[in-house]
């Protein structure tokens, strides 16, 4: 399990990325949703032991991850939002350095660690090919197999399916899927709601350094059950529908706009019909401050 107390964290300037965080992450799959610049990365880096916080704690299987970084890192695997590669390397021996990075000395036992993350990831015949001409979606598997090397008990990915597309967004989810199990935690870190509702078990929404939510994805469901509403209106009614109701999200249809609504307390109107909610309906509403 990853644990985080009051985790604070400010930069120069003043500007405050983390405001007393707290959660808990069991084993399995982690799902922490938020809007780019709510802290999600700020929290990554401090858990992957790439970044001091000003104060709080961070504990996995027991072990301080602040205090003690060099024992963090032994039972840590990280795939960062940025993952560089030595495009002039091929698979095998992108691996095989990361692999001698993290203390795996024995070149017999490397190069079989090697083949076997290679198979994993479904990029064995891959292997003896550049890394500079994979595709977006052949380079997040690679940098899940060198995250996976060393069996970490904590798995932190930041933003991986970003810019993916469906196909490989698939493959990868799939990837995460079997990689989380009952003795491995995989923390992913996305703004993609669909990753965390197709993936995990449990969730939070990080809002501007806090955390607004955490439950799991049937509980938040179950949170705003009736209480989501959807018309559809006339361009020029939109800014004062606005400016009165909780507008969780719209989106431009045949010249009109189809706006979804949280109201708790009954229909907000008589153009608006019960829709049923999605675990979409409740991100933007907490990751905009509408729903409480």
């Amino acid at each position: 399990m990853l644990s985080v107390e009051n985790l604070e964290k400010t930069y120069g300037g003043g500007v405050r990325a983390l405001g007393g965080v707290s959660l808990e992450a069991p084993a399995g799959m982690f799902g922490l949703l938020g809007p780019n610049g709510a802290g999600k990365t700020t929290l990554m880096k401090i858990a992957a032991t790439l970044l001091e916080p000003d104060s709080g704690t961070v504990e996995a299987g027991g072990l301080d991850i602040v205090a003690d970084k060099a024992g963090a890192r032994r039972l840590l695997g990280y795939l960062p939002q940025e993952f560089g590669l030595y495009p002039t390397l091929t698979a095998a021996q992108t691996l095989d350095y990361f692999a001698r990075l993290k203390g795996v000395a024995d070149r017999r036992g490397r190069s079989a660690l090697v083949g076997a993350l290679l198979e994993r990831v479904n990029l064995s015949r891959e292997a003896s090919r550049k890394v500079g001409g994979f595709s977006g979606g052949m380079r997040q598997r690679l940098g899940i197999a060198q995250a996976l090397i060393g069996r970490p008990s904590l798995v932190i990915v930041d933003e991986p399916t970003a810019g993916l597309d469906p196909e490989e967004r698939t493959r990868f989810h799939n990837l995460l899927a079997e990689v989380a199990d009952a003795d491995t935690t995989v923390v992913l870190s996305t703004h993609i709601v669909s990753d965390v509702s197709n993936l995990c078990a449990r969730m939070a929404i990080i809002r501007r350094g806090e955390i607004v939510a955490a439950c799991t994805p049937r509980e938040a469901l179950a949170e705003i059950g009736g209480a989501v509403w959807e018309g559809s209106f006339e361009r020029e009614r939109v800014a004062e529908l606005k400016s009165r109701l909780r507008v969780i999200s719209s989106q431009v249809f045949e010249g009109r706009t189809r706006l979804r609504v949280y109201s708790k307390g009954g229909r907000p109107g008589e153009e608006f019909a019960p829709a049923a909610p999605t675990l979409e309906d409740f991100y933007f509403s907490r990751a905009a401050g509408g729903a409480s």
